[in-house]
């Protein structure tokens, strides 16, 4: 067993050793491909999503040096009949090249990634197969090399893009790099001489060189387009509600903080390494801080965009905003408008993407107070502005400052007409929802809250450490606040609450787009309400 050749199973034994979901799936996806035009895979997806268990696990699958059936005979490759025609046709028969890039680039001089991998990978090639003839390409050796084992190699690449993310200011390090992929994976007299199957990891999708991709033979899986492998992005919600139900956590709490991410097919999908590290500690924070991901957040937002930090704070209130997806270079560092920043951010998992309306929006808890965080270290004029103004808001509201209430309002109504349609009940509820969007710091939002006999527009229950009231919110188009207020009241919604405990705000917000020239449009009454 080497590092680079044959790495073994001792990674996947490792994992099998702990609380263990099961993801042996994807092996059948992966065998589905061996030997055929579609034998190059890419699937990127965030950090902490499994990407490197993924990896060690097909280790274990494909590696001829060792024995791994006792690793998977439990699992579904082994046990499901719908996948596992093919488990023992290719369990450990393969030659397994297995490459942890960024391992290498951490071992490796930054200007040296490819011939270090070609010295390495060379060597233990030497070391395995005597006889062997190195030739100056090195897919020509690993094509002498794969006649003498007598078979095909698979080829593991884990974060494949740590070159393009962490040596972005050397371009010729990335083209050197990139052309190291393309002369193994589309060379037309090699690359399926040597390899049975490729499986690619990263963050980014393939980058793009021009108008063509790098490595175009490969197919794509991503957070925007995860087709098959989405049961393997991260945890579906049926995977984390067993796993709370085994080890006896709060599941409402587990969606809440760490669910968001929607994909086709299969619904909700959860951040793994959250999950497991809430269900072992059996605490419910943030724990996307420990990964350095969230250190560039803070860069990404600061992006002299037009209308970003204005889309910024609709997604923090809970608004979904469209996006173009189809621009985004596939870099850290080519960024031509809002969309490419909005396109990384869901790369990186900041931002959950939902291919049938093509919005993104924040996904949980979790990411909430990620950006919250970010937000207020961020040194641009606008971003500094909103979060102070809804600050204020939130502070008016608690203390019945009606009037400061709607001339906030107002004004987020009139500066966002060109975002929204300005003359109905929906632009108002977005208003709302963009002029409080600082709400996360105190409250959990719900809207159309089933309550007495109808649904509250818009309830902001505060969090159990924040001494503030819940809110009750109704809105009127053309009719008075007062009458608000009198709805929120004549049809009980306060009922909702009712196991809270805690002072409630009835607040009613009315716009009159009739109203006459210097008087206002917006007003606002503020009541506090005692549970009978």
């Amino acid at each position: 067993m080497g590092n680079y050749l044959n790495p073994g199973n001792s990674g996947f034994e490792g994992i099998r050793n702990d609380v263990y979901v099961d993801k042996t799936g994807l092996i059948s996806l992966v065998n589905e491909t061996i030997n055929t035009p579609r034998r190059l895979s890419c699937i990127s997806r965030p950090r902490r999503f499994g990407k490197s268990f993924a990896a060690k696990m097909l280790c274990a699958y494909y590696d001829k040096t060792c024995d791994s059936s006792a690793l998977f005979h439990d699992l579904e490759i082994a046990v499901n009949p719908e996948i596992n025609g093919s488990y023992l046709q290719h369990l450990n028969k393969y030659d397994v090249i297995y490459l942890d890039m960024t391992g290498i680039i951490g071992a490796a001089d930054k200007r040296d990634i490819v011939p270090f991998i070609v010295r390495n990978v060379t060597r233990e090639l030497v070391s395995a197969y005597r006889g062997l003839e190195i030739q100056e390409a090195f897919f020509d050796t690993l094509a002498n090399a794969a006649a003498l084992a007598g078979n095909k190699f698979i080829m593991i690449i884990d974060e494949w893009d740590a070159p393009i993310r962490e040596v972005r200011d050397q371009l010729d390090v990335q083209r050197e790099y990139l052309e190291f992929l393309r002369s193994l994976f589309k060379n037309s007299g090699a690359t399926d001489k040597i390899f049975a199957a490729a499986y690619m990891t990263g963050i980014l999708p393939i980058k793009k060189d021009g108008s063509q991709s790098a490595i175009s033979d490969f197919q794509e899986f991503s957070m925007i387009l995860a087709e098959d492998f989405a049961n393997y992005v991260g945890f579906t919600e049926e995977e984390v509600l067993e796993l709370c139900k085994e080890y006896h956590r709060d599941f409402s709490m587990m969606k809440q903080w760490y669910d968001g991410y929607t994909l086709e097919r299969i619904g909700s999908v959860y951040n793994p390494n959250s999950v497991m590290k809430a269900l072992r500690y059996n605490k419910f924070r943030s724990y996307w801080t420990e990964t350095s991901a969230a250190k560039s957040l803070m860069d990404y937002i600061s992006l002299d965009f037009d209308g970003l930090s204005r889309t910024i704070a609709e997604m923090l209130g809970g608004i979904e905003v469209a996006v173009d997806t189809n621009g985004f270079a596939n870099d850290l560092v080519t960024f031509r408008n809002r969309d490419d920043v909005l396109t990384l951010l869901i790369h990186l998992g900041y931002l959950a993407y939902k291919e049938e309306t093509q919005t993104v929006h924040i996904p949980n808890e979790e990411i909430r107070l990620e950006f919250a965080r970010a937000i207020r270290e961020v040194k641009r004029d606008d971003i500094i502005r909103r979060v102070r103004e809804s600050e204020q808001l939130i502070y008016d509201t608690i203390h019945q400052n009606a009037e400061a209430v709607a001339a906030q309002i107002e004004k987020i109504h009139s500066e966002e007409t060109s975002l929204l349609f300005y003359n109905n009940e929906q632009s108002l509820r977005s208003v709302i929802k963009l002029a409080y969007f600082s709400y996360k710091d105190y409250y959990l939002k719900f809207e159309e809250l089933p309550a007495g006999e109808g649904y509250a527009d818009i309830v902001y229950l505060p969090k159990k450490t924040s001494p503030v009231p819940a809110l009750v919110i109704e809105l009127k188009w053309n009719r008075s606040a007062e009458g608000a207020i009198r709805q929120i009241k004549d049809k009980r919604y306060p009922d909702a609450l009712r196991e809270y405990g805690g002072d409630i705000l009835l607040v009613g917000v009315n716009y009159d787009k009739d109203a006459p020239a210097g008087k206002r449009r917006h007003m606002c009454m503020i009541e506090k309400y005692g549970m009978v």
